[in-house]
This record gives structure tokens, C-alpha cells and sequence, in this order.
């Protein structure tokens, strides 16, 4: 029976009772066809996505994170295969400061909790990877983090809206097919996705994902690995004592992280293999383009390296015994050998697969195949409002800087958060507003603490914007220096009367797999020389307006940032400790003196008295104390200098002989007093 028939049935009042429980079922219907709604979703419980989660839950915003795995840290459960990670776990510094410490930490998150610090989890330099999955579990516990479990999402797209942040919103379905409806997306979902080179033979290939770790697996076997980052090494150094040989073969030259000072570069914890090519025990590098190389095999299940235009000329699917190998026209040829093992360690891609194309993730670029596409803001290029963080996000700064690694991230993902705090919720980017005179002791600290613009140098600065007639300055802290020009749209700060960029660099010419990076002298030890510096070291810059866009984009080759109206290095110091008063300090100051034509001294009171009596402008120290009625202190030094100038009566004289000539006699005279006291030189402070 329908409703109509009911209604009928049961006459006037039941018709009221029907259409009463038709709008029920209705708004019912379309109660249970609107997903869920957030603000945020964050995708990946990895540390990017538990960093963001926790910047998010402190701001209370309404957020959620999805998790295909029951806990957090997924990857670390699997990866690296041979457990040991090659983020250093530096636990004594000598030093008490919380930010310093964090220079020297490369697996802590950041937190306002100092038991979520990872020296904590591990006593190892070098931590094993079940602690990391540890530490990211107590991480999002403890903080109360919302993460859904055991839900992955298996679909994401568009759904236009007037009304949303970004004029859309993002429809996420997970594996139930239920959907989730967001205004803002944050991809943390890492790079988990193989990378494999199609080649003939390459059927013959063993993955790094699914090789066995058992070192006795490879007992007096001949093994070729494919690949020279970590994992390859990693690889290598785990079957090195047990094998005939290994050979490594990759399309490049191996890239050393000391020469390249990028941390993504070969580890020397791994590099055993290094050691035994050089000194000649059998193990070797080889480089050529894998995509020119095909792989046979014999009858006895052994393979055998060849060029794939041998293989074009006869029949693809022969064996080696039938087929041309290099070694027959080249008796010399390297790779003449037959190998027991071949084994493919040529890092990973990200997972695009769940991404809808109108999301506009990747160009199809031979890059973006294994990077998303987005802006130095972390932006997609393709979609307002979905941001990608952590490894996935190295896009931009890749080899460049530590942006793919926690102890880099960590940094990006806060600005990120920052930029959607004034974006969406109208709170400016943090800052402090000081006086001038405190600007040369600002940067030193910072350039002496902080570990996110030590760690993601060249890519995070301070920035320092200069108020009315430089009397005051507000300090910014990390922003992405690419996005420099959209820095007023970034953060609402006005930057009116010109900024100083603080940044950390390493020399121009000194990073590079072909680097020489212990060459005799390398180290700069003259403030004269500053600009010549190698290692890191600060870097000043001074502009008199904004850059533009078209600056940022046309800066000069191996610049981090435009051209400026006038730069400062900080000489290189071997401790990294830029306090030294003569060295670091004082060129310091004079720049900054140099480009806002004052000087930024400390002064007593005293001083500050002199100059108001003989110059027209004051320095910002004196302006801001003296003048202010804050600074002065009534000496008896300061006294005479008054009535020395003659600006001051000397009223204690002219009373006393006052009181004299009441007592004494006529003509009679004063005995003399002691002599004048010369005034005491002026007191200054660096």
C-alpha cells in the first residue's frame, strides 16, 4: 500500500499524517546524500600528516586524517627493509636550548610536549625503524590527534560550489565507498610507488620492495644492482660479506652526500661498497642508461646483461645462448659476467592513481611522474586548495635542501599552516614587532638557534619588515623565500618601507657530485672574505621594496633570491656559533647601519645626553629610551657636562657661595676646592 492509498484509507487526518512522514523521508533522503563535511582532511597518518594534524588540533580547526593502516607510521612498519634509518638521533649537543637541539635532530616532530622528543624512543645514532613506528603512534595518542583508522581512500575529485573556500569542494570515497566532503586538502601520503624502468629482461628483476633481507640467501652469488641511492647501498651493505660480488650499475655517477650536502644523497653509513670498488675486492660501479641494457637468461637460470639492439636485430624471446652479447664482438667488455641476481632499487613515485584528472596532479612530465605539480607555496598548480606535504612535496627544493625529510617538513608543513591560518581565518603569519635598536641581536639569535632556517636553508627565510622610519621592525620567521613577492597576500604583514631577508647558504661552488670539498683552504677565516664562504653560513639581504614576481622568477642563476640593493654574508665559522664580536657581530651591525643610514649602538644615558647636544638625528636607542624620559640617570658626571656646554647653571656653586658669603666676613675669601673633575668619556656597547 502507498502513501496515497493511506490516505485515503485513513481519510483528512490520515493525509496529515501522510505528507508528515513523506517530508520526514525526504529530508531523510537528502540528509544521507550530503557527505560528511570538513574543513580540513589530511591524507596519510605518516609524520607529514600527524605534523599537520597537530598544527590543525592546536588552532581548533575542524580536521580529519585518513589512514589506510590501523596505526600510524605505515611505511616505517616495512621500510627501510633492513631497518636501520639514516636520520641522525644526535641526543648531546652541549647545550640546553630546545631549538638549537633541534638542529641536530632529524626524527623529532614539533610538539609543545618535550616527552614526544625522538631521543626519548632511541639511544641509537642511527634509530631503528620499529621506533620511528613507535614514536608516530605515542605521537598522535598523546595528543589526542584525530586519525581514522583503517580507512583508505580510494578515489578523489571536484565538486564545484559557490559557496566552498576555494569555489569547490574535494569528494573523498574510501573503500566502503563512503564519501567525505572537504574544503581543503592536505596530501601527506609520501611517495610509496616503485619506480621501475621498462627494459627487455626487466621481468627477470627483483624489486627492493620484496627481496629478501636474509643475507644467506645470497651466499656465493654474483648479484648486479640496479640503482645508486641509499636503498641501493642499503642493499649492498647487507649482502657485501657473503657474496662472490656485487656489481651497481645506474644511468649516473654516484652522488655523495658530503660533496652534495643534500642528505638524499649516498649516506656514508651505507657506503661500504665504495671501499671495496676502490680497493679492488671484486665489488665494482658501473654507469649506463638502463633503458639501452636488456637482460637474458641462460639455461642454467643465470642472466646475462646485453644491448637491447642486439636483441631488435634477432628474436626477442631466445635465450643468451642464442643471442649476440656485447662480449663476443668486445672480449673486454665489463659485464661479461653472468649474474645469480638482479635486483631493481631505484627509488620510489608518487601514487597518483586515486586522484581524479580534473585535480591536475601531474603534466605527464618525465619529473612529474614521480612528484606531484605544486607552487614553492605547496600548492597544486592544477587545484585551489589542496596543498601536498612531506616527502611528496620535495619537489621544491629536490637535492637542493632537506624538504623531503622530517627534520626539513616539519618546517614546511607549519608554514603551510600558517599560510591557511590567514587565508581562511584571517590570523596573520606570527610575529614580533621590536625596536631598531634590537634588530642586530635578533638576527644573531636567530641565525645561531633556529633549526628551520638552519635545516631548510635556501628555502625558508626570516623575513624583516622595516616600519616608518625604521624605528621599528617586525620579524618573520621561515617563510618560503619563492614566495616572496606574495608575501604581503601570504601573511597580511605590509612590507612598506623595505625588508631584510635572512637566509641561510651554502658557497656557490661548493656542492656537487664532482666537488672537491676538502680541498686545502676551504674554510674562510677573514671577515673580508665572508663572501667567499663555503660552508653555511648566513646571509643578509636588503631591499628598499618587495621584489616582484617577475624578480623572484628571473633571479640570477644560483640565487635563492632577486638581486638586492645590498647583501651581507657572515663569515663561516667552523663551530657555527656566530657570536664572535669582531668577526660576526660587528660587520653585522655596520651593514645594517649602511643600509638604514643610523646607528643601531646601545648607549647610556649619558651618551644619549651629548648627542641630542650635538647631532640632529639621534640614534633609535637614545630615540626610544631617552627621549622617552627611560634612559636618563642623574649623575654628577652627567651634571657637569651640562654646565661645562653651558646649557646647565650651576646652581650647587652659586649656593654655596651663597651660604659662604653669609658666613664669612668681608673680604674674606674661599679656600679653593679640589680641581674640576675632566667629564668621563662616552660609554658604548657593540
Amino acid at each position: 500500500m502507498d502513501l496515497w492509498a493511506a490516505a485515503r484509507l485513513w481519510g483528512p487526518p490520515g493525509l496529515l499524517l501522510t505528507l508528515a512522514l513523506h517530508l520526514a523521508l525526504c529530508l531523510r533522503s537528502a540528509q544521507t546524500s550530503v557527505p560528511p563535511s570538513r574543513d580540513y582532511c589530511v591524507l596519510g597518518a605518516g609524520p607529514a600528516g600527524l605534523q599537520m594534524a597537530y598544527f590543525l588540533q592546536r588552532a581548533g580547526r575542524d580536521y580529519a586524517v585518513f589512514e589506510r593502516a590501523p596505526r600510524p607510521g605505515s611505511f616505517f612498519t616495512r621500510y627501510p627493509r633492513h631497518r636501520q634509518l639514516i636520520s641522525i638521533n644526535k641526543r648531546h649537543t652541549g647545550k640546553a636550548n630546545a631549538e638549537f637541539n633541534l638542529r641536530h635532530d632529524w626524527n623529532s616532530l614539533l610538539s609543545h610536549d618535550p616527552r614526544l622528543l625522538f631521543r626519548h624512543y632511541s639511544r641509537a645514532y642511527f634509530p631503528d625503524a620499529g621506533d620511528m613506528v613507535r614514536y608516530l603512534g605515542d605521537f598522535a595518542q598523546r595528543l589526542g590527534l584525530h586519525v581514522l583508522y583503517n580507512t583508505t581512500i580510494t578515489h578523489v575529485t571536484l565538486h564545484k560550489a559557490r559557496q566552498a573556500w576555494n569555489g569547490h569542494y574535494f569528494i573523498l570515497t574510501d573503500q566502503m565507498g563512503h564519501t567525505h566532503q572537504c574544503s581543503v586538502l592536505l596530501v601527506a601520503t609520501g611517495l610509496s610507488v616503485p619506480n621501475q624502468v621498462d627494459f627487455p629482461g626487466s621481468e627477470y628483476v627483483e624489486g627492493y620492495e620484496s627481496v629478501s633481507v636474509d643475507p644467506k640467501d645470497f651466499e656465493g652469488q654474483n648479484v648486479l644492482i640496479l640503482g645508486r641511492g641509499n636503498s641501493a647501498f642499503e642493499t649492498a651493505e647487507n649482502i657485501l660479506g657473503v657474496t662472490n660480488f656485487i656489481h651497481m650499475l645506474s644511468r649516473s655517477r654516484v652522488r655523495l652526500s658530503w660533496a652534495t650536502h643534500y642528505v638524499g644523497d649516498l649516506r656514508a653509513i651505507n657506503n661500504g661498497l665504495l671501499d671495496t670498488y676502490q680497493l679492488k675486492s671484486l665489488d665494482g660501479l658501473l654507469e649506463s642508461d638502463l633503458t639501452d641494457l636488456a637482460i637474458v637468461k641462460d639455461r642454467e637460470g643465470k642472466f646475462h646483461v646485453t644491448l637491447k639492439f642486439f636483441l631488435e636485430e634477432g628474436n626477442q624471446s631466445a635465450d643468451a645462448d642464442t643471442i649476440t652479447l656485447p662480449q663476443d664482438d668486445n672480449d673486454n667488455f665489463a659485464m661479461r659476467v653472468a649474474y645469480d641476481r638482479v635486483i631493481r632499487c631505484l627509488g620510489w613515485n608518487f601514487d597518483f592513481s586515486i586522484f581524479n584528472k580534473s585535480l591536475r596532479l601531474s603534466s605527464g612530465g618525465e619529473f612529474s611522474k614521480k612528484y606531484p605539480l605544486i607552487k614553492a607555496s605547496y600548492e597544486s598548480k592544477g587545484s585551489r586548495g589542496l596543498f601536498v606535504l612531506g616527502t611528496a612535496s620535495h619537489s621544491v627544493d629536490y637535492r637542493k635542501s632537506a624538504g623531503g625529510f622530517i627534520h626539513g617538513f616539519r618546517y614546511t608543513v607549519r608554514a603551510v599552516h600558517r599560510l591557511l591560518e590567514h587565508r581562511h581565518h584571517g590570523v596573520a603569519w606570527p610575529s614580533a614587532e621590536l625596536p631598531t635598536s634590537q634588530l642586530t641581536s635578533a638576527i644573531v639569535r636567530r641565525v645561531n638557534e633556529a633549526s628551520g632556517l638552519y635545516q631548510m636553508f635556501s628555502v625558508l627565510a626570516d623575513v624583516i619588515l622595516l616600519k616608518e622610519n625604521a624605528m621599528a621592525f617586525e620579524y618573520l620567521e621561515e617563510f618560503p623565500v619563492q614566495m616572496l613577492a606574495q608575501l604581503e597576500t601570504i601573511t597580511g604583514r605590509k612590507a612598506r618601507h623595505g625588508l631584510f631577508v635572512v637566509n641561510m647558504e651554502y658557497g656557490r661552488n661548493f656542492s656537487g657530485p664532482d666537488k672537491d670539498v676538502f680541498f686545502y683552504d676551504r674554510s674562510v677565516g677573514h671577515t673580508e672574505d665572508a663572501w667567499r664562504s663555503n660552508f653555511l653560513h648566513p646571509v643578509v639581504y636588503y631591499y628598499r621594496h618587495l621584489p616582484t614576481e617577475q624578480e623572484v622568477r628571473f633571479r640570477p642563476a644560483g640565487w635563492a633570491l632577486p638581486r638586492p640593493t645590498a647583501i651581507h654574508h657572515v663569515v663561516e665559522d667552523f663551530l657555527t656559533d656566530w657570536t664572535a664580536p669582531v668577526g660576526h657581530i660587528l660587520p653585522l651591525r655596520r651593514f645594517l647601519e649602511n643600509c638604514l643610514d643610523t646607528d643601531l649602538r646601545s648607549f647610556y644615558a649619558e651618551s644619549c645626553f651629548l648627542f641630542a647636544l650635538t647631532h640632529q638625528k639621534l640614534p633609535p636607542f637614545c630615540q626610544q629610551g631617552y627621549l622617552r624620559a627611560q634612559g636618563l640617570v642623574g649623575t654628577e658626571s652627567l651634571r657637569r657636562h651640562g654646565v661645562e656646554s653651558g646649557l646647565l647653571r650651576d646652581y650647587t656653586t652659586a649656593d654655596r657661595l651663597h651660604e659662604d658669603g653669609a658666613r664669612r666676613p668681608l673680604g674674606s675669601s674661599r679656600a679653593p676646592g679640589p680641581p674640576v673633575r675632566p667629564p668621563e668619556s662616552n660609554k658604548e656597547e657593540l
